[in-house]
């Protein structure tokens, strides 16, 4: 393989996503364990007003919960931890194995640990730690 070119792609590339999970499909598929993800979307609301929501993706036997965010009014009423606990129940009702995600120490990584999540993992923030700290 010569003659490879690397670009740098300006923004999000949707083709481009489109063609690594083909990539990512084929692969898992040959090697027994196919890649199937399915969207899960959890909304809080009150009189028709959105409190705050939960999106992730159901994958590989776990739903990653990509966002979790409340509206300011909602913050400190436990809304949070209804829609993790809904989206834990929808994970059991998938048969996933569990729930996981990511924060940062600036968000809520206490209220996770108050609903029961363990921490497994950290990555120093950026700015914030040397460079001998950093993934290479």
């Amino acid at each position: 393989m010569s003659g490879i070119d690397i670009t740098v792609l300006d923004g999000a590339s949707k083709d481009l996503d489109d063609q690594l999970v083909d990539l990512l499909e084929t692969h898992s598929e040959e090697a027994g364990s196919p890649f199937v993800e399915t969207d899960v979307s959890i909304k809080a609301t009150e009189a028709g007003k959105l409190l705050g929501g939960l999106t992730g993706k159901a994958h590989l036997g776990w739903l990653y919960v990509k966002l979790l965010a409340m509206a300011p009014a909602a913050r400190g009423h436990g809304v949070g931890a209804k829609l993790m606990r809904r989206g834990e129940e929808v994970a059991r009702e998938m048969g996933l194995v569990g729930v996981y995600l990511d924060t940062y120490d600036f968000q809520a990584p206490g209220f996770y640990e108050k609903i029961g999540y363990t921490e497994i993992g950290r990555l120093p923030a950026a700015g914030r730690s040397s460079a001998a700290d950093m993934v290479p």
